[in-house]
């Protein structure tokens, strides 16, 4: 136990390169299905446009970013937020693969649920440290620890529908408007239990109100369902003015 906590960081590291790698599998080496090719070239109303899913590029970085600042001049604190951590990438890896060598929809909507456990408890425990003071380095760390709680968020609501989808005979196109709302309420529902059990962090609202803009895009533009797009974008401001105007703990903030 001793010997993997003194190799931590460099675990975090590891795993910081390992999560993108994983995903390159399909695209770059041919070996299964690439993420998301499932849902390519369908005109899904629930899916943001497939450049949001750049945030993946950000929420490493950040990642291993961390790993190196725990590598240069480790502190105390750093082993409560590295191991939920550290446990959230091994998740994303076995998710990933998943998704691409054995591409079953339920399986891989399953497995992200392990991922959204350890990051929202990475960003619990971080957000519980704020009384201890603030410092660049726990600014990244609450940064990857909100951001990757935030878009898995994303990724198990827009994942809902594709569930549905798979395990009925459902189309692409069929009850547009009931698979936006099982995507919209469930991200809705968990970013208030997010805001009021786990984090103040902003850092988890950039990331779902990314997702929550990508949809709008997609169905204003591409799908064409304006009404959707004008659905989400409602839910969006929303969520916003609730972090706004509300502490965390779903408490007015005194003017």
């Amino acid at each position: 136990m001793k010997v993997m906590q003194s190799r931590l960081p460099l675990l975090i590291l590891l795993l910081g390169l390992l999560q993108p790698a994983s995903g390159a599998l399909a695209p770059v080496l041919g070996i299964g299905t690439p993420i998301g090719n499932a849902t390519r070239n369908l005109t899904l109303p629930e899916q943001p446009l497939p450049a949001f899913f750049s945030i993946w590029s950000v929420i490493f970085l950040a990642y291993i970013l961390f790993a190196i600042a725990c590598l240069r001049a480790r502190e105390p604190w750093m082993d409560r937020i590295a191991v939920p951590l550290a446990w959230a990438g091994v998740f994303n890896v076995v998710w990933m693969l998943s998704a691409q060598l054995v591409a079953v929809q339920p399986l891989d909507f399953l497995l992200l649920f392990p991922i959204a456990l350890a990051s929202w408890m990475a960003a619990f425990r971080m957000d519980r440290l704020r009384e201890t003071g603030w410092s660049p380095k726990k600014a990244m760390a609450d940064c990857v620890a909100a951001l990757l709680a935030g878009w898995i968020t994303v990724a198990i609501a827009i994942s809902i529908p594709l569930t549905v989808r798979s395990l009925t005979s459902l189309g692409a196109t069929d009850a547009p408007w009931q698979m936006l709302w099982l995507t919209l309420v469930p991200a809705g529902l968990a970013a208030w239990m997010f805001a009021r059990y786990v984090s103040r962090s902003w850092w988890y609202f950039i990331a779902l109100g990314w997702g929550l803009a990508g949809i709008v895009l997609n169905n204003w533009f591409v799908t064409g369902m304006n009404w959707l797009a004008i659905m989400a974008g409602v839910v969006l401001a929303i969520l916003i003015c609730l972090r706004l105007f509300r502490g965390a703990d779903g408490s007015v903030i005194p003017a």
